[in-house]
Formats: C-alpha cells, sequence, structure tokens
C-alpha cells in the first residue's frame, strides 16, 4: 500500500532490480522479484480511504477468505476491510493479529 506507487516502485527497481508492471486498468503494480523461491507482490494506492496501512504487507495465500476470517476473529484478530476483488486476479482481507500488524488473506482465482 502506498501513497505514491509510482516513487516507490521507482525506488525497488533501483535498489534490487524488480521487474514492476504498472496495470492502470487494476490501479495495481504487480511486482516480481526474479529470486528463486522469492515471494512477488505488487504496490497499490488505495483508492478510498480505510485502515489501510502504508508500510509492508505480508499476503497469506488461503483457499476460503471467509473461513480463515473467522478464525482470525475467534483467535483474537481484528478484521479490518472484509473482502475486496481485484478484478481478473482474486480477493483479499486485511485483518490485524493480536498485537496490532497488518496482514493480508488472498485467495487467488487461479487456485
Amino acid at each position: 500500500m502506498s501513497k505514491d506507487p509510482a516513487k516507490v516502485s521507482e525506488f525497488y527497481k533501483k535498489i534490487f532490480g524488480w521487474k514492476i508492471q504498472h496495470r492502470p486498468e487494476l490501479n495495481y503494480r504487480i511486482v516480481e522479484t526474479g529470486g528463486e523461491g522469492g515471494i512477488n507482490g505488487g504496490i497499490v494506492q488505495p483508492e478510498h480511504e480505510g485502515p489501510w496501512p502504508g508500510n509492508m504487507l505480508f499476503y497469506i495465500a488461503v483457499d476460503d477468505l471467509a473461513a480463515y476470517r473467522k478464525r482470525i476473529v475467534a483467535a483474537g484478530g481484528k478484521i479490518c476491510v472484509e473482502e475486496q476483488d481485484v478484478p481478473g486476479m482474486g480477493a483479499f482481507s486485511l485483518f490485524t493479529d493480536p498485537e496490532g500488524r497488518m496482514m493480508e488473506l488472498w485467495k487467488s482465482t487461479t487456485t
């Protein structure tokens, strides 16, 4: 999540040599780290106000967003964004753990 995705993208490209593809139709930049076994990701500027973090956010791939949201709440976490679609890619939910760290649940449409 970034207030200035273009600036942040250039920073990571310059430092790590990551390939970052801008997908304006999705308001999203796809990050390819190029590392074997590496974790790819994305950079996005939220379109509306919300509990969006301005820092690194880790994605946890799951097969059922609703089921994991229930588990998070039962274990003492808090759901910040119930579910949001990413057209053609999947959907996500944001949550915080009991110490306030924000993380993301991700369900890919290709899973």
